[in-house]
């Protein structure tokens, strides 16, 4: 087996393969962000029903990810492992992410078996693809300063869809659906799957497999599976993946409910209205109607304008953030930056749980906080695991990259599954009726809690796992060296 020559990746290469990432994330943080209230609000299903159907979908979607893990690292192609399955799976993806995201006029019972469906093609078809495809990172390139940057360039991208999703996915489905949020969902998801399909394409032309195992042949999939669980840094980050992801899944998709029942919309008009928010719109709609243009449709409702500001204020700081990640990493180790960056964030969202209904102006500033500390650690994750993979290869001789980047994805899929379990579940718990004007003291009060002291227990369990997680600086330094001394001494 012959090894392509280590290289520092093209500009054009990182950039394409973030293309992957931004394609996937539409998909993803509509998931992450509005899945509860699609469900809820928009498709008319209890939020008890609702709360099943993620719990059991997305669970039975998590344990497919590593059976993916098993087949990418048993895939063999010209084009190479991981590669090839961003072509195979760019056109099922969005026809799939379009049918989950569909209303179709079913009885409440044919609406439950219907989602559900849907969502577990959805996860598996998520996985068919995004496993492989961040396994790629971990065989672009050798380097861990270019891992790095890697990372940091593919989660501009994530951000970038964030920003999509969290500040102008609603305006869209209004301007989409001419009001009518159903249609209007329909309708926005048909574009996310068009522009996603032509995304994961570029993403599959442009880029390179480059790392191949040392040691030529097939492992069995049970020794793989038990250098997985002899491999301490890979089920501390499993565990660690599943707790941040709950959180986001938690806070993501509890937020939109907290905007509109917590926080006092007399208030948050006010704040719109004192920022320039609403004279910036005002402009906007002008400047657009001069020259013979429709009018930008934003959101009337106060809480709804100032919910999708709030997200493009964290998402532009989380963006900041991820600019001094790579050389944070770089001098002080992924581990360390990881842990501390994650903590600071964590206490700006632990305070949403003392902040006043009328405090807008905190609640902004300390999502600002929080998105500025959480940037920081985003690219730090996914790099974590492709040093996880290498750690493995140094350890055992013997390199599975998929089934070690299973563990994100499963994390991410369980973690997704809790946390957007718990958000339709602890909304029943409280009471939330999607059709009542007004929710009781109680419900609100939960929904509260749910995005402050629930949604940060998981954040500060994630920064009490990075103790036991074993690449520091220096591990890092010596396993990229005794790696490439191996390739050089094997002719590679």
């Amino acid at each position: 087996m012959t090894q392509l020559p280590a290289q520092r990746l093209s500009v054009v290469e990182k950039v394409g393969y973030s293309l992957g990432d931004l394609a996937a994330n539409l998909i993803f943080q509509t998931l992450l962000t509005f899945l509860a209230f699609f469900y809820t609000d928009v498709y008319g299903i209890s939020a008890g029903k609702a709360a099943t159907i993620m719990a059991i979908g997305g669970m039975f979607g998590a344990f497919f990810t590593p059976v993916m893990g098993i087949i990418a690292d048993r895939t063999s192609t010209r084009w190479g492992k991981f590669r090839p399955w961003l072509l195979w799976t760019s056109i099922p993806f969005g026809a799939v992410a379009l049918l989950a995201f569909s209303t179709p006029d079913f009885d409440e019972n044919g609406k439950v078996i219907y989602a559900f469906v849907t969502y577990i093609l959805l996860l598996i078809i998520y996985a068919a693809n995004n496993l492989p495809y961040s396994a790629l990172s971990g065989v672009l390139t050798g380097n861990m300063s270019d891992r790095n940057s890697l990372s940091s360039y593919r989660f501009v991208a994530v951000m970038v869809a964030q920003f999509i999703i969290q500040v102008l996915l609603l305006p869209l489905v209004l301007i989409l659906g001419d009001g009518d949020k159903a249609v209007g969902f329909h309708n926005t998801m048909l574009l996310f799957s068009i522009v996603g399909t032509v995304f994961f394409l570029i993403a599959f032309a442009t880029t390179k497999e480059r790392i191949l195992p040392v040691v030529a042949g097939r492992n069995s999939i049970a020794q793989d599976v038990s250098d997985l669980f002899k491999n301490l840094p890979w089920l501390v980050m499993l565990v660690v993946t599943v707790l941040v992801f709950i959180t986001l899944a938690l806070k993501g998709g509890m937020y939109i409910f907290y905007f509109e029942n917590y926080l006092n919309e007399a208030k948050l008009a006010e704040f719109l209205q004192n920022i320039g928010f609403n004279g910036f719109i005002a402009g906007l709609n002008h400047g657009l109607t001069s020259i013979g243009l429709s009018e930008f449709q934003w959101p009337k409702d106060a809480p709804t304008s100032a919910f999708s500001l709030f997200n493009a204020c964290g998402i532009i700081m989380m963006i900041i953030g991820i600019g001094f990640s790579k050389n944070l990493a770089d001098k002080f180790g992924k581990r360390n930056v990881f842990g501390g960056a994650l903590f600071l964030s964590t206490l700006f969202v632990l305070a949403f749980k003392f902040f006043s209904a009328d405090s807008i102006g905190i609640v902004f500033i300390s999502q600002i906080l929080h998105g500025f500390f959480y940037g920081v650690t985003i690219p730090l994750l996914w790099a974590m695991i492709a040093d996880v993979a290498d750690y493995s290869e140094w350890k055992n001789n013997r390199r599975a990259t998929a089934i070690v980047f299973s563990a994100m994805i499963l994390g991410l899929k369980a973690g997704l599954t809790i946390g957007g379990s718990l958000v339709a579940g602890l909304l029943a718990y409280y009471g939330y009726e999607a059709s009542l004007p007004m929710q009781n003291p109680e419900t609100i009060e939960g929904i509260k809690t749910a995005v402050s002291v629930f949604a940060s227990l998981p954040f500060f369990a994630a920064v009490a796992c990075m103790f036991f997680y074993a690449i520091n600086k220096p591990l890092e330094t010596q396993i990229e060296a005794d790696l490439n001394a191996r390739r050089k001494s094997a002719g590679q």
